[in-house]
């Protein structure tokens, strides 16, 4: 079990650690039975994409034609308009887009300069993660690592 899926120390006495630095512990004080009781909401989908096409990375036209087909795939349906900008200074520079959906939202951030991309799915209606980070590599080229975290 890994740092993100194992329960919080200290849950069961209903004070949990949340993060160690050199400043020492932040602490979250909940009721244990609020803590154990508790049910995910929903899943975060993060995926990576390394070594991916830069020119597709750069083109608007690619991301939005990406939105629509995961946001079919994997079975949600889109609320408002696709958000698209590109902004940033230097090496920071790139698109970033944000598309609500029913059940939450999808941001992706491309970086054409280094070859990545990140897609970030959120929905309280479970999806299959991996067909999610497929599409993102056949839209944009690379390999995808995928993590997901259940909130």
């Amino acid at each position: 079990m890994d740092r993100l899926t194992r329960p919080l120390a200290g849950a069961e006495h209903g004070v949990a650690v949340i993060g160690e630095g050199a400043l020492g512990s932040a602490r979250l004080s909940l009721p244990a039975a609020s803590l154990a009781a508790s049910k995910p909401w929903g899943m975060l989908a993060a995926i990576d994409v390394h070594e991916a096409d830069r020119v597709r990375l750069a083109d608007p036209d690619r991301i939005r034609a990406f939105v629509p087909a995961v946001i079919d795939a994997i079975g949600m349906v889109a609320h408002g308009p696709l958000m698209l900008d590109r902004f940033g200074d230097d090496e920071l520079e790139g698109w970033s887009a944000l598309q609500f959906i029913e059940t939450s939202s999808i941001t992706i951030h491309a970086d054409e300069v280094f070859g990545r991309c990140f897609v970030d799915v959120f929905s309280c209606k479970p999806f299959d993660a991996q067909l999610a980070a497929a599409l993102a590599v056949e839209c944009f080229g690379g390999a995808a690592s995928v993590r997901v975290l259940w909130r």
